[in-house]
């Protein structure tokens, strides 16, 4: 008898993550802007916690490096050239699995009804999907849509979505992601059993010391799911 109802996944650095040099895509959308760089790949990722919901992925990318800009003590107007820039730079099919989740989606299909609940606008996601394969593999997909009510984790939104169309229980379900903010802070709000896999981000390592939101599990990888459900 399985653990859980249900079982749903986050996409980005949980099922999948990109083929390219995150380093090398930043580098080069500051080649291209004529912009001198200022900022790392784990700049950008400490300053989304800040940011206002985006309606769009320009939006988000404007934000997010009009942020860091500031942070930096560069002027924010260069963000709107640096995410049109980041923006053409990028290539969502560029995603392959990360080690173990493809044969954790599996066995998760094989257990029952699947949901797919990332933080991520439905064009993006949807060109992930279908570059890995498994655009179909989901019973529900929940996509960051702020205009349908829909908001980015950990806003309860998503999850009650997701549990709605799944028609399961948040006692009866698990939630596994890669962020302790987004992803187990969401889950563990919603009454939901939270996997935290490790990000494997060379910045990831503090996700592990003292922090305000507690996973119901800790993994090194989706290899280690199945002992869990």
């Amino acid at each position: 008898m399985a653990a859980y109802d249900a079982i749903c996944f986050d996409l980005d650095s949980t099922l999948c993550e990109p083929t390219r040099d995150a380093a090398t895509v930043l580098e080069t959308a500051f080649k291209r802007a004529g912009i001198d760089p200022f900022c790392t790949p784990a700049d950008l990722r400490s300053a989304v916690p800040a940011l206002p919901t985006a309606e769009t992925d320009r939006e988000f990318y404007e934000n997010l490096f009009a942020e860091v800009a500031g942070r930096a003590d560069v002027d924010p107007a260069v963000a709107p050239r640096l995410a049109g820039a980041y923006l053409e730079t990028q290539d969502p099919t560029a995603v392959r699995f990360r080690p173990g989740a493809e044969a954790a989606l599996e066995r998760a299909r094989d257990l029952g009804p699947v949901g797919l609940i990332t933080n991520g606008g439905r064009p993006t996601q949807t060109q992930k999907l279908e570059a890995l394969g498994i655009a179909d593999a989901f019973d529900v997909s929940v996509f960051t849509e702020p205009s349908a009510g829909i908001f980015p984790k950990p806003d309860a939104a998503p999850f009650e979505y997701a549990l709605e169309e799944l028609d399961v229980a948040p006692d009866a379900a698990i939630h596994v992601g890669d962020s302790i903010r987004a992803d187990v802070a969401g889950a563990n709000a919603m009454g939901l059993d939270s996997a935290w896999v490790d990000p494997g981000h060379d910045d990831s390592s503090g996700d592990r010391g003292a922090r305000e939101h507690e996973p119901t599990y800790e993994l090194s990888s989706l290899e280690g799911l199945e002992t869990v459900l």
